[in-house]
């Protein structure tokens, strides 16, 4: 009786063994696959100089964002791309504002396209997103080149923070340019950007304040193609050939008290 029992338990242990076995090597493959799968999506996801993105590929990425923003803030904010709601959206992409913000100092500028629902509705779904897609690169390739930082992306509109001024003017610059010399690749969009400097509070990866929301105010100012900039930025910034700043422009801002002087920056063809 007991040799029945003592190869009963031992034929119990060989099998357990065996599907144990098993699901490792199922495990294994699925694994393997799985990494294969995220290497090739790697290789086919075009690569901008210096961008630190992530192992997840492009589409994973927005699917994430627009999931974080349908909890954070409901349907709405999905479908809007104002600078106002890009000012006021928390979410973060890059974590890396501790250094630049070291003093509280920050540059600020926010960016959109001007009527992009219309061009949207215009241009149809796809080949809005193909657009909003290179439209996407090209900003972070003027960033990267000029030491700056993406703070926020949503949709058509860019949060950016510089420690240098005059880095985020010819941050600017070089994407006003680029839409300007070849109008033809980029469907014609006009991009309006504004910029402020001053004292702002980060917490944790964002950066909140009376000056980011000025920064805000100020790009939902300008035209369409135009960089505004203001008083304070104007003062820092260095001489930069091919570049001027013109006469001010006395505006007043929602949720500002007084008057405030901005100023266009004229780009040489």
């Amino acid at each position: 009786m007991t040799q029945l029992v003592l190869g009963t338990l031992l034929g119990v242990a060989v099998a357990a063994v065996i599907t144990l076995g098993i699901l490792l090597v199922v495990t294994w493959r699925r694994l393997s696959e799985t990494r294969r799968r995220l290497e090739r999506a790697q290789r086919a996801t075009p690569r901008v100089r210096r961008r630190r993105r992530g192992l997840a590929p492009f589409a994973i990425r927005k699917t994430w964002q627009t999931a974080e923003m349908l909890r954070s803030k409901g349907i709405g904010a999905v479908v809007r791309n104002s600078i106002e709601d890009l000012a006021g959206w928390a979410s973060v992409e890059r974590p890396d504002l501790a250094r630049l913000a070291a003093d509280g100092s920050v540059v600020v500028v926010f960016s959109d396209i001007e009527g992009s629902t219309e061009r949207n509705e215009a241009l149809g779904d796809r080949a809005w997103v193909a657009l909003l897609q290179r439209h996407e690169q090209l900003v972070r390739g003027a960033v990267d080149d000029h030491d700056g930082h993406v703070v926020k992306n949503q949709g058509d509109g860019f949060m950016l923070a510089f420690a240098d001024p005059t880095k985020a003017v010819r941050c600017c610059v070089d994407v006003q340019r680029e839409l300007a010399t070849r109008p033809e690749r980029w469907q014609n969009i006009k991009v309006r950007m504004g910029i402020h400097m001053g004292q702002s509070v980060r917490r944790g990866d964002d950066l909140f304040g009376l000056n980011v929301a000025m920064a805000a105010r100020i790009a939902g100012h300008a035209d369409g193609g135009e960089i505004l900039i203001s008083d304070v930025v104007r003062d820092a910034i260095e001489p930069t050939d091919g570049v001027s700043v013109t006469s001010a422009e006395v505006v007043e801002f929602k949720g500002f008290s007084g008057t405030y002087e901005v100023y266009p920056v004229a780009i040489a063809g």
